[in-house]
C-alpha cells in the first residue's frame, strides 16, 4: 500500500481502518508529497455548513485538498453535499472512516473515491514505534514492560504513545517498569467497538468456527467478546442460527440446547450464564453439520418469488361457505389420516408444479430423514400406481 501511495497522484480517496493504524499519517503525507496545503476537518467537531464554506472559497492555485476524520458521523444528505464539489474537480477529498464504507458511505460518493483499507499495527511496528518515542523522551525501559506495552495497545499506534507517555511520567524518570505500564493502562485496551466492524467481525469469526466444528476456537471468539462487554443477545442469537442453518436434522438436539441456553442465560446472568452459552457453544461445534434446511428454504424462497403468480390449485383450498363448495373448493381433497399409510398420492403444488428443494444428507440423524423421506415417496408412488 505505501507503495502505491508514494506514486499516487491527487486523487479522492477514503482511508478505511481502525484506530492509530496510520491513516492521519498517511494523509499529511499525501499532502506534502501533492503540494497542497490541507483543510482539516472532523464530522465530530464541524457542521457540513461549515466544511461548505471551505470548499466554496475562491482559490486560484487549483483544487482545494480536505481532509475530513470521520466521515461515517455525517448522514447520507450531509455526504451527498461534497458530489458537486468532486464532480467538478474543485476539491480533492481525503476521508478517514473507522467503519465499513460499504455501508456508512453513499454509493455515489464512494464510486468518486478510491479506498485503502489499513490493518491494526503489527506488534513490530508497534515496538518501533515505541523505540522511537522512548527516544523522544530520553527514557529507559524495561524489556518485559516495553512487550507489555505492546500488547496492551492492540495494534493502536496512538494507545501506546499515549500510554508510554504517562508511563514515563510515573516512573518520574526512572527506568519504566511493568507495574508503570499497568497503572498507565488503567484498565487493558481491548480493541472492539460494539456498533463497528470489530462486532461483526468477531461474531462472524464465532459463527464460523461454530460451523467449522472448531469448538477452542468458538470458545476463544466466545471469551472475546465477554471480555469487552458483548451483550449475549447478538451472541446467543449467532449460537442458535448455527445449530438451525448448520447443524440441523443431523442433531436436532443442537437447536434444543442452543435455545435452552438462551432461557439458562436469562435466568442466571452473567457471570453464571456465561458458562451455560460456553456449553451450549461446545455441543454446536462438536455437532455433526448439515445445511440441508438452510438449502431447502433458499430454494423455496426463489422458486415462490418467480411463481407468486400461480394460483392455489381448487383442492387445497378450504370450502369456508357453501358458494365456494359450489365453486370446487376443496373437491378431490384427500385427508392423510384416512389412509393407512398415513399419506396420499394428492400433488400439493400449483398445478403442472412439482419442486424438489430438500436434499436429506446421509450424516447423523439426518439419515433417519432421508429414510423417512424415501419411504413416503416409494409408498406415494405405489400409491399413484394403484390408482392408475
Amino acid at each position: 500500500m505505501v507503495r502505491v501511495l508514494r506514486h499516487l497522484p491527487p486523487t479522492s480517496l477514503i482511508l478505511w481502518g481502525p484506530p492509530g493504524s496510520g491513516k492521519t499519517t498517511a494523509a499529511r503525507i499525501l499532502a506534502r508529497q501533492w503540494h497542497l496545503e490541507p483543510y482539516y476537518f472532523s464530522a465530530v467537531l464541524h457542521s457540513i455548513s461549515e466544511v461548505k464554506k471551505a470548499m466554496e472559497g475562491e482559490d486560484l492555485l487549483g483544487p482545494k485538498l480536505l481532509f475530513l476524520d470521520e466521515i461515517h458521523r455525517y448522514n447520507k444528505a450531509q455526504q451527498a453535499a461534497f458530489l458537486p464539489y468532486l464532480e467538478e474537480g474543485r476539491v480533492i477529498l481525503i476521508a478517514t472512516t473507522t467503519e465499513n464504507p460499504s455501508f456508512e458511505v453513499i454509493s455515489p460518493l464512494l464510486s468518486r473515491m478510491k479506498v485503502f483499507r489499513f490493518e491494526p499495527l503489527a506488534p513490530g511496528d508497534i515496538k518501533k514505534i515505541l523505540e522511537r518515542g522512548l527516544l523522544e523522551l530520553k527514557a529507559r525501559i524495561e524489556p518485559e514492560a516495553l512487550e507489555k506495552l505492546v500488547r496492551i495497545s492492540g495494534g493502536d499506534a496512538r494507545v501506546a504513545l499515549a500510554t508510554l507517555e504517562a508511563a514515563h511520567s510515573l516512573a518520574k524518570g526512572k527506568t519504566i517498569k511493568v507495574s508503570h505500564v499497568e497503572e498507565a493502562a488503567g484498565e487493558k485496551h481491548l480493541l472492539y467497538d460494539k456498533a463497528g466492524d470489530y462486532h461483526y467481525d468477531m461474531l462472524s469469526a464465532y459463527h464460523k468456527s461454530l460451523r467449522n466444528s472448531d469448538p477452542d476456537a468458538a470458545l476463544y471468539w466466545l471469551a472475546r467478546m465477554l471480555e469487552v462487554g458483548e451483550d449475549m443477545g447478538p451472541i446467543l442469537r449467532r449460537l442458535i442460527m448455527a445449530s438451525v442453518e448448520d447443524v440441523s436434522f443431523a442433531d436436532p438436539q443442537a437447536f434444543l440446547i442452543a435455545t435452552e441456553a438462551l432461557k439458562a442465560y436469562e435466568f442466571l446472568g452473567s457471570p453464571e450464564g456465561d458458562l451455560v452459552v460456553a456449553y451450549a457453544t461446545i455441543y454446536v461445534a462438536l455437532a455433526p453439520k448439515s445445511n440441508s434446511a438452510y438449502r431447502a428454504w433458499t430454494k423455496a424462497k426463489k422458486t415462490a418469488r418467480e411463481t407468486s403468480h400461480l394460483p392455489v390449485p381448487l383442492h387445497l383450498r378450504n370450502p369456508a361457505t357453501r358458494l365456494m363448495k359450489e365453486e370446487g373448493f376443496g373437491k378431490g381433497y384427500l385427508y392423510a389420516h384416512d389412509f393407512p399409510q398415513g399419506t396420499t398420492p394428492m400433488e400439493c403444488f400449483p398445478r403442472g408444479k412439482v419442486w424438489r428443494f430438500y436434499y436429506p444428507i446421509e450424516r447423523g440423524f439426518e439419515r433417519e430423514m432421508a429414510r423417512r423421506l424415501r419411504w413416503f415417496q416409494k409408498v406415494k408412488q405405489q400409491m399413484k400406481k394403484t390408482e392408475d
